[in-house]
């Protein structure tokens, strides 16, 4: 469940995710080790030696995740190819002894903290070079019987947290420790979190390396958690995580708002994903459309900060809904044709406006229904339209919704 240390987490909503490894070289996505059967002297050879990051200005990726309305911000210190970021202690495989032959996280992090956003480090435990990890090449991840002996599953598990106490003790405070790649599954988890919180104890953890856990994650899909407890949906900016350059399917600015107010009506965060070029360069795409999107966000901060969850039911055009405290907001993505009616909320309606310029709009309740009237059309805002209602107290829906919910 959530802990005291998550006040911060929920009440930014949008953070960036940063895939960039020695696989931004080949510019086919993160999991080509594995999918090509590579082995670790040719990864090297093509890869690794090849990757510079020559252009690498954290600042900017800080600038841009700032410009979008973002808090906070998460880099894969290590992905499953087992190449590290930093000069760790365990191996030579890093960034300091072979490719760009620098610690990047010390800038990232640096960068981060001057920019204001919350650090994250995406880690995976899981290592496909490493000489105890069981079945590099495997099309399912190895299981809990795949090891080679118990001594074996002992050396990788002291491994891993050999650099998890690294990451956490060479660059001072970190606020969100991001796991993936947790399988096999028995990889000592309890014992490894307890370790985690013992040398940060702010520190959130996800669920992925199992209980305690403080934010439950969706990858590619907007699942939200329980009640009462952290969560935030992982989501790509194209179909990638790692730099693809044949990738052109990218989401639009109106995807994105459309993915983050889900995600806040339901209490939740997004973490949205951009995967840089090797030379540490975001794609131009990317650039724009977080552009676009941040300026709408400029507009309507206080719809989404702290959002909370909501009773309310779908309705047929202002969708999504956020809630905060008294005040609901209503987006519209389709114009309403200058009027609309709601008919949701059990509480008298104090007042309608629009957010983006503060214009009253005229209402009137006849029982159930809400009537906003002369809406602008087109709608000021061509992304997306807010109007913020302000209530007579808590928000109470006049039906509950019980079934799934029905696109209208």
């Amino acid at each position: 469940m959530s802990n005291e240390n998550s006040g911060w987490f929920n009440s930014v909503r949008f953070g960036m995710f940063v895939h960039w490894g020695s696989y931004s070289v080949a510019g086919r996505g993160e999991w080509i080790m594995n999918r090509e059967r590579i082995p670790k002297a040719e990864y090297i050879e093509k890869y690794v030696n090849n990757w510079h990051a020559e252009q690498y200005q954290p600042e900017k990726w800080c600038q841009l995740a700032k410009d979008a309305g973002m808090g906070y911000i998460v880099l894969t210190t290590r992905h499953h190819d087992g190449f590290s970021l930093w000069n760790t202690k365990t191996d030579d495989f890093n960034a300091v002894k072979i490719g760009p032959r620098q610690d990047l996280l010390r800038p990232f992090v640096d960068a981060a903290r001057a920019a204001d956003l919350k650090i994250g480090f995406y880690y995976s435990p899981a290592s496909w070079t490493h000489p105890d990890y069981p079945g590099a090449f495997y099309r399912d991840w190895p299981n809990t019987n795949d090891w080679v002996d118990e001594n074996s599953r002992k050396r990788f598990i002291r491994y891993y947290q050999e650099q998890l106490h690294e990451l956490l003790t060479f660059y001072g405070k970190i606020n969100y420790l991001w796991f993936d790649g947790c399988i096999p599954e028995n990889l000592d988890g309890v014992e490894t979190l307890k370790m985690v919180k013992n040398i940060q104890p702010d520190i959130l953890v996800n669920n992925r390396l199992g209980e305690p856990f403080d934010i439950q994650c969706c990858e590619q899909a907007i699942t939200p958690a329980p009640p009462g407890q952290a969560w935030e949906a992982c989501m790509t900016l194209n179909d990638n995580w790692g730099y693809h350059a044949g990738d052109n399917n990218w989401k639009q600015p109106i995807d994105i708002i459309n993915m983050l107010l889900t995600c806040a009506e339901n209490g939740g965060n997004l973490l949205l994903n951009v995967g840089p070029l090797a030379n540490g360069t975001i794609p131009e795409e990317s650039i724009n459309i977080l552009s676009k999107v941040g300026k709408w966000i400029k507009n309507n901060q206080t719809a989404i900060s702290n959002s909370e969850r909501h009773p309310f039911s779908w309705n047929c055009t202002a969708r999504p809904i956020t809630v905060i405290g008294n005040k609901v907001y209503l987006h519209f993505m389709k114009d309403p044709k200058g009027e609309f009616c709601w008919s949701e909320a059990k509480n008298k309606i104090i007042s309608a406006k629009l957010l983006i310029d503060q214009r009253p709009i005229a209402f009137h309740q006849e029982g159930e229904r809400l009537f906003l009237q002369n809406i602008p059309s087109p709608l000021p805002d061509d992304l997306c339209t807010t109007i913020e209602l302000t209530l007579d107290g808590a928000p109470e829906a006049i039906t509950e919704q019980t079934s799934f919910w029905i696109p209208g």
